[in-house]
Parts: C-alpha cells; structure tokens; sequence
C-alpha cells in the first residue's frame, strides 16, 4: 500500500477564478504580516487584469485554495515597488514577469507545494514565451528560492514595507 501521494493528486494546479479573489486576499493576510501584504483593494486589481498570472494550487478534498502564485508582465528587468500597487503596469505581452506574492498556508507548508507552484508557474510561462521571472524575498527565503533556480542578484531597490529585500532572478 502507497503511504505517499504526489503532489498533482492532492492538488489541482490552475489559473484563478474571480470568484475566488476574497479567498486570495485572506490567504495572502495570513501569509504576510500587515506591512508587506497586499491589500485586498490591489489584490483584487491584479486579479482583474492579470487573472492569467495567478496560479492556485487547489485541495482536491477541500476544493479551496491551499496556494498560489501570482505577477504581473512587463518588459522591465529590475523590480520596483509600483508592481505591488499598480496593475495598470501590467502589460499582457511583456518577457518577463513580476512575481508578486508565494502564498502557501501554514497547515500545506513543508510538502513541496511552493516548489511545485514555482516548477508548474515557470514551466506555464516558458511555454508563453517569457524570459525571467523576478522577484523580491527577505534574507531568511533567498536560499529557498535559490533552490528553486533563482539567482540572488543582491539588495533589491524595493524597499516594501519597510524591509530590505533580495531581488532574484530565473532564466525561462
């Protein structure tokens, strides 16, 4: 008898659906502390303009959220603070994406459901013709996101919620 599932048969992976910007906004509160979480206002911006740059991971048993992954397209190469509050920077063609936010709740950490988001996102956006993806993270994640592929490009220009942050970088 198998003890394990993977993770494609506990989790569904898809593009977000708008009824579920409410459940995005509580996750991302829960994921982040005041200071650095989207508002609900700008989440549901995002989710509006650039739904197709949101990735869930769905419970197969609950069928809510337990995860996600979301940004926006630009042609620019450096982050800056204005992606976390404009989706009017978003532009649909652009090479390279903005990644905005990794939520994962606490009770589906320590599984492998981040690596999976960022694998299945990535391999999305290759398929669209992207270039790189970039983000921004704290000290404590950068050796997470640099075994996910990332490449730690120093002190990022962002200075969101008052924090200082790595900015890193994937080749697609």
């Amino acid at each position: 008898m198998r003890c394990e599932q993977t993770i494609s048969e506990i989790f569904e992976f898809r593009d977000i659906r708008p009824e579920e910007r409410e459940q995005a906004a509580d996750i991302e509160r829960i994921c982040f502390p005041p200071h650095e979480a989207c508002s609900e206002k700008n989440m549901y911006d995002r989710i509006l303009v650039a739904s197709d740059l949101f990735l869930v991971a769905v419970d197969k048993k609950t069928g809510k959220i337990a995860g996600f992954l979301n940004g926006i397209a630009t042609e620019e190469e450096r982050f800056k603070d204005a992606f976390f509050t404009n989706a009017d920077l978003h532009i649909p063609e652009g090479k390279n994406i903005m990644l905005l936010g990794l939520d994962v709740l606490p009770k589906y950490r320590r599984r492998g459901l981040a690596r999976a988001l960022v694998h299945e996102y990535s391999k999305r956006e290759r398929k669209n013709g992207r270039q790189k993806l970039i983000l921004t993270c704290l000290d404590i994640k950068v050796k997470m996101y640099e075994k996910f592929g990332f490449v730690d490009l120093g002190i990022a220009g962002s200075t969101w919620g008052g924090e200082v942050w790595h900015e890193m970088s994937y080749e697609l």
